[in-house]
């Protein structure tokens, strides 16, 4: 398959988490069209699993949808960070946990069709509790479910959120669901 040749970038917003684009492309057929791109840095998903076979999942208020969701610890990764240096920092910020084995399990583009950012998903095992120490104006309520009821949810579309039903998903594979 042939790519899109970009002819022209124009920067309509420039933020502190993303900057929004609309770029004139080139199609491979010779047709000229738009694209509008959201540049956001990349993020990881850390889905915390206890010896017990719990799953730690955090909820907060998701402005966006004006609603509480239920998602996994997650976060961006910072300018000079590794994803999985992002993702030990993340669950602990989060949860407060800290664990002696992280699996990576791969990365999802959420939505390949509008932006940049691929999120990191990552298997937290050994877990050892502690405070969590959440960024400012973040308000997260920690919640254990057993791995096949979370797994439940997202079957159910009660866990609503993409990454998190991803790497659930994932997760129940690498265990043995």
């Amino acid at each position: 398959m042939k790519e899109e040749k970009t002819l022209t970038t124009e920067y309509h917003f420039r933020g502190v988490i993303m900057n929004v684009r609309k770029d004139t492309v080139e199609c491979p057929d010779g047709r000229v069209s738009t694209r509008e791109v959201c540049e956001h840095c990349d993020g990881v998903a850390v889905l915390p699993v206890t010896d017990d076979g719990e799953a730690i999942l955090v909820s907060q208020f998701r402005y966006p949808f004006k609603k509480e969701i239920t998602e996994a610890p997650a976060g961006k990764v910072d300018p000079g960070e590794g994803h999985l240096e992002c993702a030990v920092r993340e669950l602990s910020e989060e949860t407060g946990y800290t664990a002696e084995n992280l699996s990576y399990l791969g990365f999802v583009y959420p939505s390949p069709g509008c932006f940049t950012e691929r999120i990191h998903l990552y298997i937290a095992r050994g877990l050892s509790e502690g405070d969590a120490h959440p960024d400012e104006g973040e308000i997260l309520e920690v919640r254990k479910y057993k791995l096949q009821n979370a797994l439940d949810m997202v079957l159910s579309g009660e866990i609503s959120d993409a990454k998190t039903q991803i790497l659930i998903l994932r997760a129940a594979r690498e265990l043995g669901f």
